[in-house]
């Protein structure tokens, strides 16, 4: 990103430069290609507004223009993150069409999703939930501008996504043919791993200093959706710890936290019950072999063990327990290793504990000690303590 779009982030001395997402990318590329397609004109800029609203202002290349269709690209940037789809062209064709339907779908490099539990169903596009409503939200505005009530169609394609895909868990995940079209804010932070467990211990500091001595850790947005929409409790008093669940434990000890409650969706934070403290899918994935191990503890036959550990995704494995009448004993059992390997790395001064959850249960399993700190927690917020 230049200009405009530049964000930096200083670190011993260095500076760390942000990127733009591949939602993004095809978000913005929609809106060039519909602009030209409307108004009959080529550009060469366009403007974009992203979730976390971040203006960024970019270039649009390879643009190709019919009497109904337009198509064009946006080339990714992802700063200083270390992210294989960096430098790739992200292409938004846009078709006018009879009815009034406006369709996204991908086209050749975007990856489909062959395995339940993903955001979108079977079949579908993997273009997640945040860059569709991006793209709607562009094209709403484009056609709102120019007058425009007729349907569309939108393929976003990315050529050199079948190649990068083999670089992705995507085929692990079930996500076959390409990459997925992926971001929440709509910016890439620079990953340095240093700067991220640098900037959780700040934000544990600054609870700290603002006399929050018990908090909650989430991996990241889908911890914090939790918490707020299904539990009903303040994400502000949240550190967002990525996959750094040993440096956050170590960080609230440093700091002198009195409690630190673990919320999180089971497909990170059940590797914990195998005293795994980084989480990212490249240090460990032992998912199956954990809910495996913990179903023959509970009586599940070699039958069912074999189907675990074929499973892909953990609401597959969810989807078996349940059919054998077996999810609420095997989720005892890895709780009660989840809290000995989390006590086990806090020590004796700070209450620690956690609630893992999927989108489909809800509430999967708690350590002993949630109750305690759900109270203590909350009651801060009781005594006048506030965020400045």
């Amino acid at each position: 990103m230049t200009g405009q779009n530049s964000t930096e982030i200083w670190y011993e001395q260095k500076k760390l430069k942000t990127g733009y997402t591949t939602g993004s990318c095809a978000a913005a590329a929609t809106k060039a290609a519909l602009e030209m397609l409307l108004s009959g004109n080529e550009i060469q800029n366009i403007s974009l507004l992203t979730p976390n609203q971040t203006e960024l202002y970019l270039e649009v290349k390879d643009i190709s223009i019919a009497r109904d269709w337009v198509s064009c690209c946006i080339q990714k940037d992802s700063g200083d993150d270390p992210d294989v789809t960096n430098g790739i062209c992200v292409y938004a064709r846009v078709e006018k069409q009879s009815g009034t339907e406006i369709i996204i779908d991908g086209g050749i490099g975007v990856g489909r999703v062959t395995r339940k539990g993903l955001e979108q169903s079977i079949g579908q596009a993997a273009i997640n939930k945040v860059p569709r409503e991006m793209i709607i939200k562009e094209v709403k505005e484009q056609c709102a501008k120019y007058g425009y009530h007729q349907g569309l169609s939108i393929v976003v394609s990315v050529p050199e996504g079948v190649e990068l895909a083999k670089k992705t868990f995507n085929p692990r995940l079930g996500i076959e043919g390409g990459i997925s079209i992926l971001g929440t804010t709509g910016i890439v932070q620079p990953m340095s791993e240093k700067a991220l467990t640098d900037t959780i211990f700040l934000e544990m500091k600054m609870l700290k200093e603002n006399g929050f001595d018990w908090c909650y850790a989430v991996p990241g947005n889908y911890g914090i959706d939790f918490l707020n929409d299904s539990l009903g409790f303040d994400a502000d008093i949240a550190v967002k710890y990525s996959n750094y669940v040993g440096d956050v434990i170590d960080d609230a000890v440093n700091l002198g936290m009195k409690g630190l409650l673990f919320v999180g969706h089971i497909g990170k934070l059940i590797k914990v019950a195998a005293g795994v403290m980084n989480t990212h899918s490249r240090q460990a994935d032992c998912r199956m072999e954990v809910l495996s191990a913990h179903a023959a503890l509970c009586g599940a036959d070699r039958a069912v063990i074999h189907e675990l550990m074929n499973c892909i995704t953990t609401t597959e494995a969810i989807d078996i327990l349940k059919r054998e009448n077996l999810l609420e004993t095997v989720m005892e059992s890895v709780m009660k290793r989840v809290e000995f390997y989390l006590q086990n790395r806090a020590g004796e001064e700070l209450k620690i504990g956690a609630i893992l959850f999927s989108k489909e249960e809800g509430v999967l399993g708690e350590t002993t000690q949630v109750s305690e700190l759900l109270k203590h927690i909350q009651d801060q917020k009781r005594q006048g303590y506030k965020l400045e």
